[in-house]
């Protein structure tokens, strides 16, 4: 199958076009650098140079492609309504030059959208129409007319480098000398390690079912006392407790997120896609922390 994947010189997108290029899969990934070009050419994989806001590039890759996975997604926390507006004309372009193909289109989404409940959320929980965030990525797939869209939902992805929304925790404690948490730590966040994410993505595409919702989840729910303390044993730094009103002056944005139980089962996505995780627990890269690369 020949694949056009956008994001694909990102965290997630390099281990997933290794993945599809070791299982026999032919991949167009999208590239905005010069760099990113090489890396993916190097990898095995053809190049198509543009960004999301190229939107007759994203339909040409797609129109040239058996299936599309969408990884791409511009993290831009202080024009995060302007990103989640390129993204949504970015999946419409892809669908349009999909319609009525019967090609597959997956989409990245996280369990965030359906998490915060204080509960495990499961495959089956739609994001609700008051979902504070205003990215609509799932929702405008779906909702496609004659294209045969799947959802991926990423929770924190993780290597010894990047984390997902923890890598900026560990930005923090990196910068103040205190890895803190809020309250008891006793709130919970689901995560995965990016090689098994990558795997997801494959056996999603290969086994597509229209209308699914796959959670990339290895581990439902790690505690936040439990990051915080990886966090600190790694960078050798004291672990501290704050309380709620002081999370915003010590986490900033990422105070938003730092109560919530961002918590999601895989279990429906294990029996479907035959899924199994076998890499290494959040925990265990936290306390292998790698500085990123300058």
């Amino acid at each position: 199958m020949r694949v056009f994947v956008t994001g694909a010189t990102g965290f997630v997108g390099i281990p997933v076009v290794k993945d599809l290029i070791a299982a026999g899969h032919d991949v167009l990934g999208l590239a905005r650098s010069d760099d990113g070009a090489r890396a993916l050419r190097a990898l095995g994989a053809a190049v198509q140079r543009g960004t999301l806001q190229d939107l007759d590039g994203l339909r040409a890759g797609a129109s040239a492609a058996d299936g599309v996975l969408h990884l791409a997604f511009v993290h831009d926390w202080a024009n995060f309504a302007e990103s989640c507006e390129i993204d949504r004309r970015a999946i419409e372009a892809l669908g349009s030059a999909l319609t009525g193909t019967g090609k597959p289109l997956i989409v990245t989404s996280g369990t965030g959208g359906v998490a915060g409940a204080g509960r495990v959320a499961t495959e089956d929980d739609d994001v609700p129409p008051d979902y504070a965030l205003p990215r609509r990525s799932e929702q405008v797939a779906l909702g496609l007319a004659g294209v045969r869209a799947a959802v991926v939902r990423l929770p924190q992805v993780h290597d010894t480098v990047k984390q997902g929304l923890i890598t900026h925790v560990v930005k923090i404690a990196r910068e103040t000398g205190v890895s803190a948490y809020v309250g008891d730590g006793a709130t919970r966040w689901s995560a995965a390690h990016v090689s098994d994410v990558a795997r997801l993505y494959r056996l999603a595409l290969e086994r597509h079912e229209a209308g699914a919702k796959y959670h990339a989840v290895a581990e439902e729910g790690v505690p936040m006392r439990d990051i915080a303390e990886a966090i600190g044993r790694s960078l050798n730094v004291p672990v501290r407790s704050l309380p709620a009103e002081e999370a915003a002056a010590h986490f900033g944005w990422l105070s938003m997120f730092s109560g919530l139980n961002l918590m999601a089962s895989s279990e429906k996505t294990r029996e479907r896609l035959g899924w199994s995780p076998t890499g290494p627990s959040l925990i265990a890269d936290l306390e292998r922390l790698e500085a990123p690369a300058a």
